[in-house]
């Protein structure tokens, strides 16, 4: 059976390719890593970066964390267990350029004592969404496809069934829209007869490698195409969409919060720059109505 030093260590792995690949697709811009403990237990590796030649800020974060669960966290889960363990890679791009997306991707892995069991309470989570501050519905046809390949080499079921939770799960409820253009999101995914832990893990790790090589074609795809400055508010006011999303009701801040984990890591998610207009009303007919119209949940990519 896999073991949760393994997860880690390999967990470990997929952020360094992911760091590098990056550093090469920006041409630019290093990471700057920063090692940290966590108090009561377990610490990580943050790496950011910024002021790229088209990645104005960006983390890669590995943390592998354990120690007591907050009062708080144990009443959402429904456990008395005191004591977890959890390690992920999470990852958030923030591009300078109103043509090239915002992308989101998180793998993780959380254990927990079962007082009933010999074996632990274990899960995984994960997944990864766009958030393109103009949707072009090619980019989004191939975004989707990808995701579907990954999830189709292990399960015929997951596509639609975490493409479904994504659309609900990055939904803005007092905008009544959704973050971007979804993709796939899971969380508490467990051993059934019909899937094994170690296709579970798999499974991970194909989703967390598939990252840049989507991220990289959909970068280059847009990089290069010229803007204005009235695009380049557009994009401002589009990231304060995603950072209402991340402060309100994404669970990995609540939970990073909650169990006391570093604060700069965890809001590394947000952007460096973004605007709140007042009621603004995009022109009728204009290609940021049109971005509007397409973030809805339910639209079928492939």
């Amino acid at each position: 059976m896999i073991t949760r030093e393994q997860i880690a260590e390999d967990y470990k792995t997929i952020q360094d390719e992911i760091c590098a690949g990056l550093e090469a697709l920006d041409g630019s811009a290093k990471f700057e890593e920063e090692l940290w403990e966590r108090d009561g237990g377990g610490g990580g590796r943050t790496r950011v970066l910024q002021n790229g030649n088209v990645l104005e800020k960006g983390g890669v974060n590995f943390s592998a964390v354990h120690g007591q669960l907050p009062a708080a966290v144990k009443k959402a889960f429904g456990t008395d267990s005191d004591d977890f363990f959890a390690t992920g890679v999470s990852i958030v791009m923030h591009p300078n350029h109103p043509m090239v997306p915002i992308i989101h991707m998180n793998i993780r892995y959380f254990e927990m004592p079962d007082a009933n069991a010999a074996e632990p309470i274990r899960w995984f989570g994960g997944g990864i969404d766009l958030t393109p501050h103009y949707v072009f519905e090619e980019d989004a046809r191939f975004f989707h496809n990808n995701l579907k390949s990954v999830c189709d080499r292990f399960d015929g079921s997951f596509y639609p069934r975490f493409k479904t939770w994504a659309d609900d799960y990055f939904f803005i409820k007092h905008r009544e829209e959704t973050r971007g253009i979804g993709g796939i999101f899971y969380d508490r995914l467990k051993a059934t007869e019909d899937l094994s832990w170690d296709t579970i893990f798999e499974f991970s790790k194909a989703l967390g490698r598939t990252f840049l090589p989507t991220y990289s074609e959909l970068v280059n795809r847009n990089r290069s195409k010229s803007f204005t400055e009235q695009e380049q508010q557009w994009q401002y006011l589009r990231r304060s969409r995603y950072a209402e999303f991340n402060l309100v009701y994404d669970a990995g801040t609540k939970f990073g919060l909650e169990t006391n984990g570093r604060i700069e890591s965890i809001l590394m998610s947000l952007p460096p720059t973004a605007k709140w207009l007042y009621n603004f009303q995009p022109e009728a007919g204009s290609r940021e109505e049109q971005t509007l119209n397409l973030l809805k949940k339910g639209i079928d990519w492939v």
